[in-house]
């Protein structure tokens, strides 16, 4: 018999759809190691020394601790004036809400150093709103309370955005039963949708909280000094070189894990056994 007889048949869709397969997973695979490769790098690099250092630097210690506090700071404001914009902007229809919903997220799409720009117009010493803070003996420039600005400028927007998303996923008709026993607006969202949507605002406050962190281009503008970590370390690698700045930027990398572990955490089937 002759031999070529005997070779299975192998459907010419299968086989592209086999090739397509494995060309799938090769970029995959490339863009994966693309994305991780450069962190490891880093963490190995520098990661040793920079937990080492936190011990030693008083002024690593000092920007990695203004960090945490205006981020933290910066994170309420957000959720206090986020909050009512991302459930008017998930519960009412009204005459330029599209236009509202761009405005809000334009600081995502602008450079950051020009955010920090368009800020120090606003607050600087030579506006008149400046001016008026200082006089009031708020210093919004070279201040933490400049720091906590140009935070919540960056970083609400994905605040809002998320948050409006918690509120969309609560069914409505929660709240008409509450109202018809008699609860005023505020308190059916006080009482029904704040706690069915507190899941989805924590992770938008998580979301927030790692973004004001790692902000550099609006803080550089408009507060350089005193430094939080990511200024720091592009102070350190200006005026120092690569050797000093990585222990720094090697314990931001590290820190970064601590908002991702608790995003992780409050994904609703975390802790189901496996991943679906």
């Amino acid at each position: 018999m002759d031999p070529a007889a005997r070779t299975p048949f192998v459907p010419r869709s299968f086989a592209a759809h086999r090739t397509a397969s494995i060309l799938a997973g090769l970029c995959g695979s490339i863009f994966l190691l693309f994305l991780v490769a450069p962190i490891a790098r880093l963490v190995a690099g520098g990661g040793q020394s920079g937990v080492a250092e936190l011990f030693t630097d008083a002024e690593l210690r000092g920007a990695l601790w203004l960090t945490a506090v205006t981020a933290t700071v910066a994170r309420a404001a957000g959720a206090l004036g986020g909050t009512p914009l991302a459930y008017l902007l998930a519960r009412r229809a009204f005459r330029g809400k599209a236009v509202v919903a761009a405005v809000l997220d334009l600081p995502l799409l602008i450079p950051h150093p020009v955010a920090g720009i368009a800020l120090l117009l606003i607050l600087g010493r030579g506006s008149a709103v400046g001016r008026a803070l200082l006089h009031a003996g708020i210093q919004v420039a070279g201040s933490p309370v400049g720091i906590v600005c140009a935070m919540v400028f960056v970083s609400a927007p994905l605040y809002i955005s998320a948050a409006r998303e918690a509120f969309a996923r609560v069914d409505t008709r929660y709240e008409s039963v509450a109202r018809t026993l008699g609860d005023p607006a505020w308190r059916a969202f006080r009482r029904v949708t704040l706690p069915l949507s507190m899941r989805g605002l924590i992770a938008a406050a998580v979301v927030m909280w790692a973004r004001a962190v790692s902000e550099f281009g609006a803080i550089v503008i408009l507060t350089y000094n005193p430094k939080v970590a990511s200024v720091l370390a592009y102070d350190r690698f200006t005026g120092f070189g690569l050797t000093e700045a990585l222990p720094v930027a090697a314990v931001l990398s590290i820190l970064a894990l601590v908002p991702l572990i608790a995003l992780r955490a409050l994904r609703p089937d975390h802790g189901a056994g496996m991943d679906v």
